[in-house]
């Protein structure tokens, strides 16, 4: 890769110290000097010389919270995306079914579904699926990944009946004595991890399709976001077939993961992939209004609050298994019940040992995070993940679900910036793409699909956003010395953007085109 020389463009370190750069040099996998062009250009000898032309360069895109494989495996699915109605899935199904030659039982997830899109505004039942194929085992899964569908095929081969008992924190949806197909939550999980993986062939080809549409959002440092053992073997074939150009940071279901923590047993990369630590699951989602609150959802039969998926039992066990181990552990928590057990919990874990952990623990989604429970986030040196793109994406539902006012505070960005709280974005990919603009865009403007401006008083800075999914990402990873900033001796993971982030209208963020994405000084995306 040799000596380069980055020059004449607009260069945004995310350094506090230097925030604006004329020039960068790198060295091989390295930046070794910021500043001016005319201090640079006399240590670049030998370097070939790169001219910005006017373009932007700031830090790689890192993403927070992210489900790698999924996404990669959901390249190999059909999508419902589009489907406006019933009729439209049954026949995007079939479609499928014909035009790639699938044979009777091979299994078929299919996803992107979201019954809020669709005429019926109903989940559709397992005889709907079965109109689309009787032959074949198929999962409908809804978009957020916390409920699905299964089709008669599919829950006869999985051994489910009307006797069935959902595992705890789940649900196996009946109605008038009959099963309707529909699970939630851990009942979901315990059941997909029943369903055959796609082909090791199937798989590398995902892989390597996948990383290129991360690098292609300008994302240099990815996340798989629940790891269990059964998924050992991809793992092994991304390290090992060296497949990965990005850097992959994994997270282990405390439930599951002996297998994987034998091969993987510290916290250092093997060739980009390296395990960061825990994940757990302590609610749903509020667009499937499967999230753990502490007020009902709006017109909720029998005052219904979602619920929780583990006990303060279980989840004490795992917070100090984290702590003990020297563990960062990753809290799922969209609603603000689900935020409260783990503040209560992990107050109580602490409170046992004699000194305070620094395993910077973080609550996924934080959807629902109230600004009276930032205190103790802070307090507890917690990194709140905003998926804040479910302002765009889901801000009507939401509005639906919970109301305008609860709606108007998901994501509570500037309360957390006022308290000088670091967090972070993340687009739980594959429910959304790894878009990271459209994330920082959504985090200044918060506006919802149907244009309504969501919790205006949330709405951030263009550079607190873009800190964000930089180096207060890095910060999250425990790795703010070696990625996240345009600095001297870190990595080079930096990415070209076609317009100035900054000074562009705030409205036009989404609009702005990743040109190059650089990790470790080599070009892995390029449009330019």
């Amino acid at each position: 890769m040799g000596k380069k020389l980055y020059f004449n463009g607009n260069i945004l370190t995310m350094d506090d110290k230097t925030p604006n750069a004329q020039a960068v040099l790198v060295q091989n996998d390295k930046i070794t000097n910021v500043g001016k062009y005319d201090d640079l250009i006399k240590l670049s000898y030998g370097a070939e010389k790169i001219n910005l032309n006017g373009k932007t360069m700031i830090p790689g895109f890192i993403d927070a919270h992210s489900h790698f494989s999924s996404y990669a495996i959901s390249l190999l699915q059909p999508s419902v995306a589009k489907c406006r109605n019933f009729d439209d899935i049954i026949r995007t199904i079939s479609e499928y079914i014909v035009e790639n030659n699938v044979p009777n039982g091979k299994w078929i997830t299919v996803k992107d579904f979201d019954m809020n899109q669709l005429e019926e505004e109903v989940v559709p039942d397992r005889e709907i699926l079965d109109k689309a194929a009787n032959q074949n085992p198929i999962l409908l899964e809804h978009k957020s990944g916390h409920t699905g569908v299964f089709n008669t095929c599919a829950l006869n081969i999985l051994g489910i009946d009307i006797n069935t008992k959902s595992p705890e924190g789940g649900k196996i949806e009946q109605k008038n004595g009959r099963l309707t197909g529909y699970v939630e939550e851990n009942a979901l999980i315990h059941y997909m991890q029943k369903m055959p993986m796609p082909t090791m062939e199937e798989i590398k080809s995902a892989y390597i399709k996948a990383q290129q549409h991360y690098a292609s959002y300008g994302i240099t440092t990815m996340q798989e976001g629940m790891i269990i053992d059964t998924m050992e073997n991809m793992i092994q074939l991304l390290c090992y077939e060296k497949l990965l150009k990005l850097d992959l940071i994994g997270y282990l279901d405390l439930r599951n993961c002996t297998q994987v923590l034998e091969k993987f047993p510290d916290s250092k990369y093997h060739n980009h992939f390296k395990i960061g630590g825990y994940k757990v699951f302590l609610d749903g989602s509020p667009q499937a209004r499967t999230a753990w609150l502490s007020k009902p959802y709006e017109n909720a039969e029998n005052s219904y609050t979602g619920y929780q998926t583990l006990t303060d039992e279980q989840l004490l066990t795992y917070i100090n298994r984290a702590i003990d181990e020297n563990k960062q552990i990753l809290a799922h928590c969209n609603g603000d019940a689900a935020v409260e057990q783990y503040l209560k919990v992990y107050e109580k874990a602490i409170s046992k040992v004699n000194k305070a952990p620094n395993i910077r623990p973080v609550i996924i989604h934080a959807q629902l995070l109230r600004k009276d429970q930032l205190q103790k986030v802070k307090k507890f040196g917690m990194i709140p993940s905003f998926f804040i793109a479910h302002v765009y994406h889901w801000g009507d539902i939401h509005i639906k679900n919970l109301g305008i006012e609860r709606a108007s505070k998901i994501s509570c960005a500037n309360s957390a910036l006022k308290q000088s709280i670091k967090f972070t974005f993340h687009q739980d990919s594959p429910v959304i793409e790894p878009n990271m603009l459209e994330t920082i865009w959504c985090a200044v403007n918060r506006k919802t699909k149907n244009g309504v401006t969501l919790g205006e008083d949330e709405r951030i800075p263009i550079i607190d956003a873009l800190k964000a999914v930089t180096i207060n990402a890095a910060y999250q990873y425990f790795e703010e010395n070696i990625k996240g900033s345009i600095s001297a001796n870190k990595q080079a993971d930096l990415v070209i953007l076609s317009d100035d982030i900054t000074k562009i209208q705030p409205t036009k963020i989404k609009d702005i085109t990743v040109l190059q994405t650089i990790k470790n000084g080599k070009v892995i995306y390029n449009k330019l």
